[in-house]
């Protein structure tokens, strides 16, 4: 158990030394911590103080080994409390600075004007509406609310999660002299979608800093207003990587991947670095366009931004990209390059193998992952399962969608129904791909039901497709491919009658037949972007009439 020393008499304040200035990994701060409780230091408060100091706001990932040595204090100072809130509230764990703070009244710690605003910051980041509430009428109590630093955390709470009047009220109550306050309210209103207000709020800024050209400009980028984005970028009188992150995003979101690659090349040109964010946005940008060329090029900046090393989310992406531009070697090179893997990590390698047509190595890549206790979640089956159905491979695929199920306890969304239809579907077993539909526990959307016509016009069962082409009908009015493949169905069968009437009906609705595209190649690609990616399903949700 660690001491407080009673009779140390430093104040709530904070200068660290040359030793802990040096201190900038984990495995030193480790060796620094081994030697002060080795050597008799560690009743010292100074050097607890220090020692939780980096570990919660310096060392990368270090907040959780921070925790366990603040169990271990017995009576730590505010400033201990304090920077444990500090360094809980801006971790991917904010929920801890709440629990902290709750900790903290239990044993009659008094607050100062600093520990509401974690608090609060924490309760932002939660969208905890009420519990943010509630520490607002705790500042209250304790007096704290005209304190500058609470108030604009107030605002800045109650803007982005609160109640915008309270935080629109507070703003006016205020001297208006502090730029963080107009920056917190604009804030809150450009990320509730009232660019409108927001903007309003700019406009009318005495001094604007950096935050507001930055919230202003992303607000636009993530509502795809690339040209009001771009205004404001040109205007702002000096940027910073979040700037420049926020435009490239906004390009790549929109598809507008030449825009965000250009907007790289200015960055690179005018000496700024970029950081993970960017080159996440750019490896995007690459695979969304299918540019190997520039893939590359984008990798080898990656690599010189991390020093030869690939963070896990980028070596993601990486894998992504060059698996869905066809070079499924790079891909596995860079998978077996990746010091750390997780469940997102064999994900991208599967499903690229599996996209690919590289069933069999997919299968295999799926095995040793579980075989190594990483657990699949939801997309590691959706990867398996076209693994399986591009294989022919019709017992496994039942196998793996009993074990997501009962093993894993992972309930089967659109997505996986849709891999098992194409696995019944492509083997021939149409009745049974219609039978296992009818007792999907969802609504079949209409990929589900396109597949399956697909999978009649490829075994020429004229009364199935009939019953596929009947449900699109009902789902999404006017699809010319549809009544293509069902009239193609009819055709194959030698019905020339039912095939002319087919197109009778097309006419009838002023259906015209897409030119240019194989159906069979159209309806294969449609699954598979379904199957594997996320934009593409928001994209076929937003078509009337089908069932999300």
């Amino acid at each position: 158990m660690i001491r407080r020393q009673t009779n140390d008499k430093i104040p709530n304040y904070h200068q660290r030394s040359n030793l802990w200035r040096e201190c900038t990994t984990f495995r030193k701060l480790r060796q620094i911590h081994a030697s002060i409780i080795i050597n008799g230091f560690n009743t010292n408060r100074f050097n607890l103080r220090e020692l939780i100091y980096v570990l919660a706001l310096v060392i990368p990932s270090g907040i959780s080994y921070a925790h366990q040595v603040f169990d271990q204090i017995t009576q730590p100072d505010l400033f201990m409390w304090n920077t444990m809130l500090r360094g809980s509230a801006q971790s991917p764990n904010p929920s801890k600075a709440v629990s902290l703070f709750t900790q903290m009244e239990k044993r009659d710690i008094r607050p100062d004007r600093y520990t509401f605003p974690f608090v609060l910051k924490a309760c932002t980041k939660l969208c905890w509406d009420h519990v943010g509430c509630a520490v607002h009428g705790k500042i209250m109590k304790h007096g704290f609310e005209e304190n500058t630093f609470a108030r604009n955390t107030l605002i800045y709470f109650h803007a982005n999660v609160g109640d915008i009047d309270i935080a629109s009220a507070l703003f006016d109550s205020s001297s208006k002299t502090q730029v963080v306050a107009w920056s917190a309210l604009t804030a809150g209103y450009a990320r509730r979608g009232k660019l409108d207000m927001a903007r309003k709020v700019f406009d009318e800024m005495p001094e604007k800093d950096l935050i507001s050209w930055n919230v202003m400009i992303t607000g636009y980028a993530k509502r795809g207003e690339m040209e009001s984005a771009r205004v404001l970028f040109d205007q702002v009188p000096k940027r910073d990587i979040v700037t420049w992150n926020a435009m490239i995003a906004g390009y790549v979101n929109c598809g507008l991947n030449v825009q965000a690659l250009e907007m790289f090349d200015e960055m690179q040109s005018l000496g700024e670095q970029p950081d993970e964010v960017t080159m996440l946005s750019l490896v995007t940008a690459c695979t969304d366009s299918g540019d190997l060329d520039i893939g590359e090029k984008i990798h080898r900046a990656v690599l010189d931004l991390g020093g030869g090393e690939l963070s896990i989310l980028l070596g993601n992406a990486l894998i992504d990209m060059y698996a869905k531009c066809g070079n499924i070697d790079k891909a596995f090179k860079i998978f077996h390059s990746m010091k750390e893997k997780v469940v997102t990590t064999w994900n991208s390698i599967i499903g690229g193998l599996a996209f690919h047509g590289h069933s069999e190595e997919a299968i295999r890549i799926f095995n040793e992952m579980c075989r190594l206790k990483v657990k699949p979640n939801d997309i590691s089956f959706v990867g398996v399962l076209v693994a399986c159905s591009h294989a022919g491979r019709v017992e496994e695929g039942r196998e793996y969608f009993r074990l997501m199920r009962e093993k894993y306890n992972i309930e089967p969304n659109v997505r996986h129904y849709g891999c098992m239809v194409d696995l019944l579907g492509r083997a021939g077993l149409l009745k049974e791909a219609f039978e296992f539909v009818e007792k999907m526990e969802i609504k079949p959307n209409a990929i589900i039901w396109r597949t399956l016509l697909g999978s009649c016009r490829i075994h020429n069962d004229v009364e199935l497709g009939r019953r596929a082409n009947e449900e699109l009908v009902k789902l999404r009015w006017g699809e010319s491919g549809d009544y293509v493949l069902l009239s193609n169905i009819y055709a194959s069968q030698g019905e020339w009658v039912g095939a002319q009437s087919v197109r009778k009906v097309m006419d009838d609705k002023g259906v015209r037949k897409e030119a240019a595209s194989s159906l069979v190649d159209t309806d294969e690609d449609t699954l598979m972007h379904f199957l594997f990616d996320s934009k593409s399903q928001s994209k076929v949700n937003k078509k009337p009439g089908l069932i999300r």
